[in-house]
């Protein structure tokens, strides 16, 4: 957890931001429109090969109308990858990670601040996994979507998990 937390995340609308920072842009674009309903996404990817990068993303979708996303790459300088099946485990631990420090915190200021007073339009409740029912990922499905839903949320796979295999595809 410690790497997610260390350094900055990227937006390509605000630029580098601490975790701190990150919450509080959250918080500020549901304030734009608190009218509408949010839902807060995340999401990992990993390059191949022994040394990946895993891009981190969390997406603050407002229904409808488009949204943002923030990125972390998480790189492990003294650990390999010999295996495609480790990596996807590494990039769902990851996104669980992320989503369980996210939705605690999240939550702690959306009470104690004046953000948003109705906390009812917005959700907390996907990750998306970069796998699916076509090609080799198939038979880790029960494996993975047991540990995301162990961990509290409903996940998405392929086609639906955009968030992975789209934008944190990109920066792998």
């Amino acid at each position: 957890m410690e790497k997610l937390l260390d350094g900055n995340f990227y937006s390509p609308s605000r630029g580098s931001l601490s975790i701190n920072e990150l919450l509080d842009e959250i918080a500020l674009y549901i304030k734009e429109k608190p009218e509408k309903f949010y839902d807060i996404i995340v999401g990992c990817d990993s390059s191949s090969g022994e040394d990946p990068n895993f891009p981190v993303v969390v997406v603050i979708l407002r229904v409808g109308e488009g949204g943002r996303f923030f990125l972390k790459k998480v790189n492990y300088k003294n650990r390999k990858f010999y295996n495609w099946k480790e990596r996807i485990l590494e990039e769902v631990l990851l996104s669980c990670q992320f989503a369980l420090f996210l939705r605690e915190n999240f939550e702690q200021k959306m009470k104690s601040s004046s953000y948003v007073n109705d906390p009812l339009n917005w959700q907390f409740r996907y990750i998306h996994a970069d796998i699916g029912e076509h090609g080799q990922t198939r038979d880790m499905i029960k494996e993975v979507t047991g540990l995301i839903r162990g961990n509290g949320f409903e996940p998405k796979i392929k086609p639906e998990s955009y968030v992975a295999s789209t934008v944190a595809d990109r920066y792998s």
